[in-house]
């Protein structure tokens, strides 16, 4: 409700703060890398296990989701879009555990990842274009387009970030005041009972967070991921054209 915490100060370069973001960052990191070496170990040609085999059918899903909409000849941003799918979605999923907040809840880390996007897009175009070819594309087609072609590409990653951290952040905030709400209800109508243990148990409280969690942690927290990602493919695959559309 009031933002991530400061955790701890580092003092050097001033004081570096380490927040509630940094660590679920940090933790969802260190997940993904140690999931990724034990997924990948003992690997079979010939034999392969099941494991194995769901592993290879989840890598061909991404493969071919970032072929057909960024072209074969931008594979190799294949890890690059499967990092910020796989970051976005453990370090939301993490926010289901009551003990750490979730990274993508914080506008500052969908921010870093829409602005490195954006500056992706930049070197994209400049790579094909050139730097003045760059520059002149803001005034396509007309010149009088130019403040509007500059404020289009500022927007972008305001959208992208505010968009995903809006649905994650909002969720979590209605996901607490219901559970805040629940309570009150659970103290009103719990009050008339005699029984002390029993007026003692927010009743109200059991279950109906959970499922609130389950649709705006995991389902919302899977759609924010695939649309950011999405979005990035989108936009890095438009910088970065066939050879043949750039002669």
């Amino acid at each position: 409700m009031n933002g991530p915490k400061i955790l701890w100060t580092i003092p050097i370069f001033g004081g570096v703060t380490i927040t509630q973001t940094t660590l679920t960052s940090w933790i969802a990191t260190a997940l993904i890398m140690l999931c990724a070496w034990l997924l990948s170990r003992n690997l079979s040609v010939d034999k392969p296990s099941k494991k194995q085999v769901v592993l290879e059918k989840l890598v061909g899903m991404l493969s071919g989701m970032v072929e057909s909409t960024m072209g074969k000849h931008n594979m190799r941003f294949l890890p690059y879009i499967g990092a910020l799918f796989m970051s976005s979605l453990v370090g939301t999923l993490l926010g289901m555990t009551n003990i750490l907040r979730s990274s993508t809840a914080d506008i500052s880390t969908t921010a870093a990842w829409a602005l490195a996007t954006t500056a992706l897009c930049w070197y994209g175009g400049i790579k094909t274009n050139g730097f003045l070819g760059w520059l002149k594309g803001f005034t396509e087609p007309v010149a009088v387009m130019t403040p509007m072609n500059i404020v289009s590409e500022i927007a972008n990653p305001i959208s992208m970030s505010f968009r995903h951290f809006g649905n994650i952040a909002g969720g979590a905030v209605l996901t607490s005041l219901v559970y805040s709400a629940l309570a009150s209800l659970s103290a009103f109508l719990l009050q008339w009972i005699p029984n002390a243990f029993l007026n003692s148990i927010p009743i109200f409280q059991l279950g109906i967070p959970a499922f609130l969690s389950i649709y705006f942690d995991l389902f919302s927290g899977f759609v924010q991921a695939l649309v950011f990602s999405m979005l990035t493919m989108v936009y890095v695959g438009s910088a970065f054209p066939p050879k043949e559309e750039t002669n």
